[in-house]
């Protein structure tokens, strides 16, 4: 056997060598470079020979991380286009009246974060003043996804231009008085200025990713040319731990998203402490963004430290700052310049020399304040090579301080974040540097004063006519008057209300066909928005395949395995669905985008978004949440719903509580039909009141939540009768008596109301033959579709009562006059149903599937919960026999009979 030491790599290489003599010669004078110059010399030739072997577009693996230097050397930086002297006078002023936002809002005890915008303000600033369109140009403008924790920032910026007044900047976090500020980028509490919530931290990188998609998809498809709009991120460093920050990186880079530029504030800090305390956080993002194949712009130095690059002759300044980690940068931050001088330029004979050279006060200038995201001109410089860029998304890196010209009792500190308000004695200080004209005498009984240059003032009109050039105000949410969609036509739905006759439909089907009816409606159809996280096949959606076509911007470059059937997989460049791979999180924040295209982009676009109802709200209810703050329309479908439908797929797969989790979120309209004519009847209702004419005092930004089963059953007829379509939207209507089910129970037969959602309904109606030819009891089954609007319906009654208005809520109305106790089955947890119970003026009980799911048949799982139809007639004698109107022995001998 050969000797693995000795096999040499050029036998180990797959690709065959044809110039074995070349390949040493470069080796060799690789290994010479090294002999003579050293190995940083001939580390350094390799990366320049492998930057210029990728500018020239050879075929070569890409360095995943450069020096820790600007990408744009300072000799290539652009001129700035604009009077540099007054945007520094603006954000003085920003920086000052956020700080004072904060510390004068610290005394009633409501928090606020002053260090991220005073790191970041120039971040912010250069894009309002030279690069953020507004929506009062052509088009829709940016999109602009405002980092949570610099909200403060904003709202000064919005202040000096007239937006805000001083009384709402003092309501900073105190809202109830309807004259406030939400804390962070909150749309649904300040519908004019926000446009997208960025907090809880990670939601906002997804989203733009997936905004600037759907960006190009609206284009593609024709409904909007959004060719000019470009979507701005900005993040925290500490924020891209979160997974939901970095997960669809690729998405992005794959399809060249240069629509987009995420700017990344790495001020090396998080909440606690340092990002990446013995590593280093750029380095770090750069490689991962190379990696996933997106253009990376770092600005790390200002422009202090140009002299000191000049000196480097030897590269040692490069390798140190390569090499010295964050924490540690952190602490020059807050030391004298004899530390720095014998810490970080004492460890080289090089840097000791060059340190010579240096004055304390340069050394204290780079160390201290000089950073790349904290000049106007090198973040100008950054944004430029952004927009430049094609092909693929940017990520511009900028170095800051965090805490930056807040004094050095906030600047690193690790506290930093927690920091609430400056004293009048910092104030003083922070005005001295910025050299605003506040007066200590403004300082009254210690309070800081808001300070502003005047209407009128240069710095101003300035600002005004620099948002006039690029669109108008920024950020700004606009819902321009949108002629409400015309409905489709009523046979799409009244196709349901015949049933299906003997055929056995599940519900999950039964939408998919009102969908493909919906989709190829002329006025609303291609405005229909189908998106599945890549289990089409699972929810019978294939047919819409060929017809509809999945979205890719590269059309389809290959002939598919199943071209020859006609159910095939299509792709293509104008594909009206999205198939988002196995990705719940891409799935929701294709949604959202979608979802709120009235107001980002005027056009009104219905989507809806299916999946495995076990994995929507379970994985991704943060986002769910985000969507209501956004206040997005649309419908979310869990199919494959309940504990017990899904037969041999397990604990993971069972789905006891999905409802539980959307009744918590108060833009979700939570619905659990049992039939197809029910669907049919809420789709409607939802495409009337979310895009079409809204009833007065109804909310049209609302989102609806359906569960579909995917258990095939007889879909029954609509019953008749007035009232089964209000019942079926505000969530309870009698679907029989015991008597319309031909079941002609004596006179004096016990009386109970059976109460069945979703697929339970199907239990009680065979639970109501049973007890009814077997028990002699008569049963009344009733469709409960949602128990959550019933209990909100309720509690809109109570709150009434407090305002002294008499109303009696739905479900007491409704259940009004039903003989004997009430019985709600589910195939959920028992606390969903249990929402009503308090408003229920019958004896309540319930059954439900409350524990871990499990592998097995349906009709085990049911009997394991105690659900299925024999159950339901047990617990109904129980229950009856509680009342003394069944014999107590009667529930002994249905256990026995049925074997439970």
């Amino acid at each position: 056997m050969t000797d693995p030491e000795a096999i040499q790599p050029s036998e180990l290489d797959q690709l065959p060598d044809r110039d074995p003599e070349e390949t040493a010669e470069w080796q060799a004078s690789l290994d010479a470079v090294t002999q003579a110059a050293g190995p940083h010399r001939a580390a350094y030739l390799m990366r320049r020979t492998l930057e210029r072997a990728e500018g020239t577009g050879l075929a070569l693996p890409k360095l995943l991380e450069t020096d820790y230097v600007n990408s744009i050397p300072t000799a290539d930086e652009p001129t700035v286009d604009g009077d540099e002297a007054l945007e520094q006078r603006i954000t003085a002023w920003n920086r000052w009246n956020a700080a004072a936002m904060v510390t004068r809002g610290s005394k009633y005890g409501v928090g606020g974060h002053i260090a991220t915008f005073a790191s970041a303000a120039w971040l912010y600033e250069t894009g309002f003043n030279h690069f953020f369109k507004g929506k009062e140009g052509d088009g829709s403008g940016d999109q602009l996804y405002v980092q949570g924790h610099a909200s403060p920032g904003i709202y000064a910026r919005a202040f000096l231009d007239g937006r805000l007044t001083e009384e709402q900047l003092d309501n900073f976090r105190r809202e109830s008085g309807g004259n406030g500020l939400p804390s962070y980028p909150h749309p649904r509490r300040l519908p004019w200025l926000w446009e997208f919530p960025t907090v809880s931290m990670g939601l906002g990188p997804i989203s733009a990713i997936y905004q600037a998609r759907f960006n190009r998809y609206l284009t593609s498809r024709g409904i909007k040319d959004l060719t000019d709009s470009h979507v701005w991120a900005f993040l925290g460093d500490g924020e891209m731990d979160e997974p939901e920050s970095t997960t669809a990186l690729t998405l992005a880079s794959r399809e060249g998203l240069d629509n987009l530029t995420f700017v990344i504030n790495c001020n090396l800090q998080r909440l606690d402490g340092p990002v990446r305390a013995n590593f280093k956080i750029v380095q770090e993002l750069e490689a991962q963004f190379r990696g996933a194949g997106w253009n990376v712009v770092k600005s790390l130095w200002g422009t202090a430290w140009d002299e000191l690059f000049q000196l480097d002759t030897t590269g040692a300044l490069v390798r140190r700052l390569r090499e010295v980690p964050d924490a540690q940068v952190q602490t020059y931050q807050t030391r004298d310049a004899a530390y720095i001088r014998e810490d970080f330029f004492g460890k080289d004979p090089a840097l000791v020399e060059m340190a010579k050279l240096l004055s304390d006060d340069k050394i204290l200038e780079c160390f201290h304040y000089s950073r790349g995201g904290h000049e106007s001109r090198k973040v100008y410089a950054a944004y430029r090579a952004a927009l430049a860029h094609k092909g693929a998304p940017t990520v511009i890196l900028a170095q800051t301080v965090k805490g930056h010209t807040l004094g050095t009792g906030f600047a690193s500190k690790n506290a930093n974040h927690q920091m609430k308000k400056l004293s009048v004695d910092e104030f003083k200080d922070m005005r001295d540097l910025l050299g605003l004209p506040v007066k200590d005498s403004d300082f009254v009984d210690g309070v800081v004063p808001y300070g502003h240059p005047g209407a009128d003032s240069p710095e101003v009109r300035y600002l005004q006519e620099r948002r006039a050039a690029l669109g108008g105000p920024a950020p700004a949410r606009r819902v321009h008057p949108l002629a409400p969609l015309p409905a489709p036509a009523d046979k799409a739905f009244a196709s349901f209300d015949k049933g299906s006759g003997t055929q056995n439909v599940a519900t999950t089907m039964a939408f998919v066909r009102l969908v493909k009816d919906l989709v190829r409606d002329k006025e609303t159809g291609r405005r229909w928005v189908p998106i599945v996280p890549d289990e089409a096949r699972t929810f019978g959606m294939e047919s819409l395949f060929p017809s509809l076509g999945i979205y890719s911007p590269k059309g389809q470059t290959y002939e598919p395995v199943d071209r020859d059937q006609l159910m095939y997989y299509k792709e293509a460049e104008n594909g009206q669905i999205l198939n988002e791979g196995i990705t719940e999180a891409g799935s929701m924040a294709d949604f959202i985008a979608a979802s709120t295209s009235y107001a980002t982009h005027g056009e009104a676009m219905i989507p809806f978004y299916i999946f495995y109802s076990m994995f929507g709200w379970q994985r991704t209810a943060d986002q769910m949440w985000q969507l209501g703050d956004q206040l997005g329309r649309g419908f979310l479908v869990g199919a494959t719903a309940g504990r017990t439908t899904l037969t041999g797929e397990g604990l993971q797969h069972a789905d006891g509580h999905s409802p539980a989790i959307a009744a918590t979120n108060p833009a979700a309209l939570s619905y659990d039909p049992a039939f197809a004519y029910e669907i049919a009847t809420i789709v409607k209702d939802g495409l009337r009141r979310m895009y079409g004419e809204a009833a007065p005092g109804e909310d049209p930004n609302v989102f609806y939540y359906l569960t579909v089963y995917n258990e095939p059953m007889p879909q029954p007829a609509k019953p008749s009768g007035a009232g089964v379509d209000e019942g079926i939207v505000k969530g309870l209507y009698r679907f029989n008596t015991a008597e319309s089910a031909g079941l002609t129970p004596a006179a004096n037969a016990p009386r109970i109301q059976l109460l069945g959602s979703g697929t339970a309904i199907h239990w009680t109606l065979k639970a109501q033959r049973l007890l009814a030819e077997e028990w002699g009891v008569a049963a009344d089954v009733w469709s409960a579709t949602s128990w959550t609007e019933l209990r909100r319906d309720a509690m809109d009654a109570d709150a009434a009562l407090l305002r002294g208005e008499e109303r009696t809520p739905y479900v007491r109305r409704a259940l009004q006059g039903a003989e004997g106790p009430v019985l709600a089955v589910s195939d959920y947890m028992r606390q969903v149903p249990d929402q009503i119970a308090q408003w229920v003026e019958q004896d309540w009980s319930s059954l439900g599937a409350d524990g871990f799911g499990l592998s097995d048949t349906r009709e085990a799982a049911r009997r394991h919960f105690g659900v299925d139809a024999e159950s339901v007639v047990v617990a109904a004698l129980a229950q009856l026999a509680r009342r003394g109107e069944v014999k107590a022995t009667a529930v002994k001998e249905a256990r026995e009979r049925y074997g439970l």
